[in-house]
């Protein structure tokens, strides 16, 4: 994979085009809790409460995949021909 590096000024980016930027070609990866799985994934089984998880997101959010360990999402987003960032 080849490195792309864009400098976008704050205000000349609608919020469209940024929900679209990096699509198809960036996925980003979050940790979220348990508690949070049925409003990112309302077709997940029922997890137990306080367990620290992560989610693979597409650029534009949508949820992709969730899993126990940060390493599988990433592999995962490799895979799937993704480069992955972290979210914080």
């Amino acid at each position: 994979m080849s490195e792309v590096s864009t400098t976008l000024e704050r205000d000349s980016v609608s919020p469209e085009a940024l929900a679209h930027l990096g699509e198809g070609h960036i996925a980003y990866v979050k940790q979220v809790r348990s508690e949070d799985v049925p409003d990112l994934f309302p077709q997940a089984p029922k997890i137990a409460p306080g367990l620290k998880l992560f989610a693979l997101h597409a650029a534009d959010g949508t949820p992709m995949m969730l899993t126990d360990s940060r390493e599988a999402a990433v592999a995962n987003a490799w895979s799937n021909e993704l480069q992955a960032v972290s979210v914080h």
